[in-house]
C-alpha cells in the first residue's frame, strides 16, 4: 500500500487524485478515473494524503490507519464492495465498518466518513488495484526473507 502516499483527497472536489509532481505554486494531480485530467493544485487547497489518513478508534492506539482499514476490506469483500453509497442507511453503514474494524469509534465516525471510504475504495480497486497488491507482494517478500 505504499502507492498511497501518492494518492490524495481534495477537499471540495469529487473523487481521488494522484499528486504528480510540485510547482511552485502548489502540486499537479491527475484524477484517477479513465478520464486521467491534470489539473494545478493551489497551495492553499487542503490536500488529505491516503496514507497519512487515520480512522479513529476506541482502543488504546486512538486510531487506524486507512490502509489497514483497506486491507481488511479486500480481506473481508474482495475487489469491490457492493455497498450503495448513496441510499445505504447510517446503520448499515456502521454495521460494514463494524465487519472490517469492530473497535471503530461510533461517535467520532460520520456515516459521511463511511461513505468516502466506500467510494475511495472502490476507486482504487477499479483504476488502481496494483495499489493493493504491493501490501501482499512486500509481505511475501518479508516472509521469504
Amino acid at each position: 500500500m505504499e502507492l498511497l502516499k501518492e494518492i490524495a483527497h481534495i477537499s471540495g472536489k469529487p473523487g481521488l487524485y494522484r499528486i504528480l509532481k510540485p510547482t511552485r505554486t502548489g502540486v499537479i494531480v491527475e484524477t484517477i478515473d479513465e478520464k486521467k485530467g491534470r489539473t494545478v493544485v493551489g497551495a492553499n487547497a487542503r490536500v488529505s494524503v491516503l496514507k497519512e489518513i487515520s480512522v479513529y478508534s476506541d482502543n488504546e492506539e486512538g486510531s487506524k490507519p486507512l490502509p489497514d482499514i483497506f486491507a481488511a476490506i479486500r480481506e473481508k469483500h474482495g475487489e469491490k464492495v457492493e455497498v450503495d453509497t448513496k441510499n445505504a442507511s447510517e446503520a448499515d453503514l456502521r454495521e460494514f465498518l463494524g465487519e472490517v474494524f469492530p473497535e471503530f469509534d461510533r461517535e467520532k465516525v460520520y456515516a459521511s466518513d463511511i461513505r468516502k471510504m466506500i467510494s475511495w475504495y472502490n476507486l482504487l480497486s477499479q483504476y488502481l488495484p496494483e495499489a493493493f497488491e504491493t501490501t501482499e507482494e512486500s509481505s511475501e517478500e518479508e516472509t521469504a526473507a
